[in-house]
């Protein structure tokens, strides 16, 4: 019984690691990601309305983050990049209505808030998100296809 409660053990533990490197990689691409969405908010922000900026800023950043992902956090999985690119489509549509309503309801209560100050606002929006992001990435594009 020794032997089966310790085999048992072993065989848990590339699933904890795998986990574990999972969400090292998706924090490390998550706080790069929205760093660069709020930079790239900001100085869109400069040349265009708030709705616009956060589009263009949002969309440059969620290809390179499904990307980064797809590569490093669920690396291996047989998932093709146009799947993971569609699914993250979805996902993009959530994660905009999410920042654009944080920017919108800011602009409402501060009608004189800046484009630093709104970038700021996008911050625990996106990470919000990004949340969100990792578990339906993790259970429905990438989790149904393990090694």
């Amino acid at each position: 019984m020794r032997r089966l409660s310790a085999g048992h053990s072993a065989s848990d533990r590339p699933g904890r690691a795998t986990l574990s490197r999972q969400v090292g990689w998706f924090a490390v691409i998550g706080v790069a990601s929205t760093a660069g969405q709020a930079l790239l908010y900001w100085v869109l922000r400069h040349w265009s309305p708030p709705l616009l900026a956060n589009l263009a800023s949002l969309g440059v950043v969620t290809v390179l983050n499904t990307e980064a992902n797809r590569r490093l956090t669920f690396r291996g999985s047989p998932v093709r990049a146009v799947q993971a690119h569609c699914a993250a489509g979805v996902l993009f549509v959530l994660a905009y209505l999410v920042t654009s309503g944080a920017v919108l309801l800011l602009r409402h209560y501060r009608p004189t808030a800046s484009p630093a100050d709104e970038s700021l606002v996008l911050v625990p929006s996106f990470a919000l998100v990004t949340v969100a992001r990792f578990t339906l990435l993790r259970l429905v594009v990438f989790g149904g296809h393990r090694r």
